[in-house]
């Protein structure tokens, strides 16, 4: 998934509104909520396909991804 390309570049923009506006900027930051959706696309990545829990781990993903619909590398295959 392309996920974590999104994760990185949502960081960066987070990193340099830190910079110009300090702490203040981070106050009602997405962050963490990226960090949890990271996590979850890194643990798919490593799960074995037969995992009970992988049809609903992916399903998940599939939900959370859709918040890039709009970007030029999303693909309509990820749709849940």
């Amino acid at each position: 998934m392309a996920l974590h390309a999104r994760y990185e570049a949502d960081c960066h923009a987070y990193a340099d509104v830190f910079h110009r506006f300090r702490s203040e900027a981070l106050l009602d930051s997405q962050l963490p909520m990226l960090d949890l959706v990271d996590m979850l696309a890194r643990e798919y990545e490593a799960m074995d396909p037969g995992d009970e829990r992988f049809a609903g781990l992916a399903y998940a993903l599939r939900v959370l991804v859709q918040s890039y619909n709009e970007h030029p590398d999303y693909r309509k295959q990820w749709r849940p």
